[in-house]
């Protein structure tokens, strides 16, 4: 299945993503785990996983994870960090797995990438009787760096529209569909390490920004060069994630 042209892009900038894309704390994956009641060694599927963010710390703490990326360019640097045995080639709407094969599934930041009307009749095909579906958003706060707020307004204004982003919230989808239970929401706030760097590959690895022509791209990068190196970006900043639950009923 193709993907959409956005999300073709993160395979160009697939470094940048692994540098600056947040990481998840020992205490996501413990609340998530918690609340799904998943034992240890439980069967988890990471869709849409990319570079293992998730993977790595579904893996740390105890579950067994299947990771399935349709990027090769991602693919291959999770696969060398976590193994091959832990990465499959699919997508969400033809997962090469088994029926009834998975406890859970977790899928960060990568829900609205899906056809979710293929996508759910195959996420509810691979789970088990009572297993669950995860849906991670994971949202960096900026406020206490002196450029957050116009870094923010610049990354409003290069998002473009489309159904993907711009299309009914996740749980309406699954309120609609088959066999699922009313989704419920947990949130999550840690703090990691920031520093410009950071920051700026984080802005790079962005779909739409990476889409961008080379000129345009080239100059909305050094402007964001220019603001983050010259304000004040302070030693950790706090990462907000928010966790949706729905189990099949």
């Amino acid at each position: 299945m193709a993907l959409h042209p956005l999300a073709d892009q993160f395979a160009s900038v697939a470094d940048a993503y692994e540098r600056g894309r947040p990481d998840y704390a020992p205490a996501v994956v413990g609340a998530l785990a918690a609340e799904l009641g998943l034992a240890p060694h439980a069967p988890v599927l990471d869709l849409a996983a990319g570079t293992g963010k998730l993977t790595r710390a579904l893996l740390a703490f105890g579950l067994d994870v299947v990771a399935v990326e349709p990027q090769a360019e991602m693919r291959e640097r999770l696969a060398a960090i976590v193994g091959p045995d832990h990465v499959r080639d699919g997508v969400a709407e033809d997962i090469p797995l088994a029926d009834a094969s998975i406890d859970a599934v977790t899928v960060a930041d990568g829900f609205h990438w899906f056809d979710r009307a293929k996508a759910l009749p195959e996420i509810r095909r691979v789970l088990r009787p009572g297993g669950a579906l995860a849906v991670l958003t994971t949202l960096p706060d900026w406020g206490e760096a002196s450029w957050g707020h116009e870094l923010g307004s610049m990354i409003l204004d290069a998002r473009p529209e489309h159904p993907y982003f711009d299309g009914p919230p996740w749980e309406e989808t699954v309120r609609t569909g088959d066999g699922w239970t009313e989704p419920r929401q947990i949130r999550v706030t840690t703090s990691q390490p920031a520093d410009p760097d950071r920051i700026l590959d984080y802005v790079a690895s962005m779909s739409w920004v990476a889409a961008l022509p080379d000129d345009e791209r080239r100059e909305w990068l050094e402007r964001a060069e220019r603001l983050v190196r010259g304000g004040e970006t302070p030693p950790e900043l706090p990462i907000h994630v928010g966790i949706g639950l729905t189990t099949l009923a």
